[in-house]
């Protein structure tokens, strides 16, 4: 049994604080993301977890087991860093072996773990030779095999895709995810890729000015941000916030249009709506009642769709049209969004209210 519990776990250096009380419960067997901009606190976290940060207050538990008093090596976790770390005058075989030899292993273990997780990550063909005569792909894969070797507890994982070109990161994404299930091994993964996150997450947790702001299934995060700062960060385009006053009776108005919302207390809300979840009607179509006006301002071919960035009542507004529409510069776009997809934030609060 290998779910983590991260309690009240703090962290400061100097006068910054850089982790608040952080409480976060990975499940055995779970793939979680922790997911932030540079600077969150996400490497932060996930080093307290492997003992190479001490956390200014709180407890980590692995199982049923307190290890944030041991040392590193007595925890049951192996680590992937950024840079992979693969031992330059080591063949293959003994980078992956490299755990288990320091675990005084007997060679016909070290063989058959050494084989097998080669043949898990698809570089049995290999082990004889030396890093420099590996590409960043496969020097990615040695380090993970090394990891998956000791038969961890815990795998940590920080940003282990960041150095290869982008075609490669989309190939290992596919590949991780397949060879950690497979594995059934206990995942904490860092990354500030949104893509890599959603991609291959069991569950994100969004990082924000060392707070998580929400733990969620991708499709969570994405169709029900539970802050601003979520839908403002995951979607490319992001979500678009409209201002919005209170008109009574739980109606808004939203750029000059009733819309009906929440009965919240406030004189004012925000107005959320992902590009996507906009219908925009045609020059010949009806507006229908509650309808919205917009003014394109930029317009951005991107293959499988266009991207046009509007204005409504000086706020900016992003729409995601059809590849093949005959939209210009300077024309108006009547929209509405749709209903069931609509988000409402508390511009204090920056939380969601419905």
């Amino acid at each position: 049994m290998a779910e983590i519990n991260i309690r009240q776990v703090a962290k400061q250096f100097g006068k910054t604080q850089a982790l608040h009380l952080i409480d976060l419960t990975i499940a055995d067997q779970e793939f979680l993301v922790l997911l932030g901009a540079s600077g969150c606190g996400k490497t932060t976290l996930l080093r307290i977890v492997a003992g190479l940060e001490t956390a200014t207050s709180g407890e980590v538990w692995i199982g049923d087991r307190r290890v944030d008093t041991l040392a590193p090596k007595d925890r049951g976790i192996a680590m992937v860093f950024q840079n992979y770390a693969v031992f330059p005058h080591l063949t293959v075989f003994e980078n992956i072996a490299f755990g288990l030899r320091m675990a005084k292993l007997p060679q016909a273990e070290v063989d058959r773990r050494v084989n097998r997780t080669a043949e898990l990550m698809h570089i049995e063909a290999l082990l004889q030779r030396y890093s420099g005569q590996l590409s960043g792909g496969q020097r990615q894969r040695v380090a993970v095999a090394r990891a998956l070797a000791t038969e961890p507890a815990v795998l940590l994982m920080d940003e282990p895709l960041s150095n290869l070109d982008a075609l490669l990161r989309m190939e290992m994404r596919a590949e991780l995810k397949t060879v950690l299930a497979e594995s059934k091994t206990t995942t904490i993964y860092v990354t500030h890729d949104q893509v890599e996150a959603m991609s291959m997450a069991d569950r994100i947790a969004i990082v924000n000015e060392g707070q998580i702001v929400q733990a969620a299934t991708a499709v969570e995060v994405y169709r029900n941000p539970a802050a601003h700062f979520v839908g403002s960060f995951i979607g490319n385009p992001p979500m678009n916030f409209l201002d919005a006053i209170a008109l009574g009776d739980g109606w808004w108005d939203v750029a000059g249009t009733r819309v009906k919302g929440p009965a919240a207390l406030q004189s004012k809300l925000q107005f959320g709506i992902r590009p996507e979840d906009i219908v925009v009607y045609g020059p010949t179509d009806s507006t229908p009642e509650g309808g919205f006006s917009a003014v394109v301002r930029v317009l951005e071919p991107l293959g499988s769709h266009l991207l046009a960035s509007c204005k409504v009542e000086e706020q900016m507004l992003r729409v995601v049209l059809d590849s093949n529409a005959s939209t210009q510069t300077g024309d108006t776009l009547h929209w509405s969004p749709v209903a069931n997809r609509i988000r409402w934030f508390d511009p204090v609060t920056e939380l969601a209210v419905l």
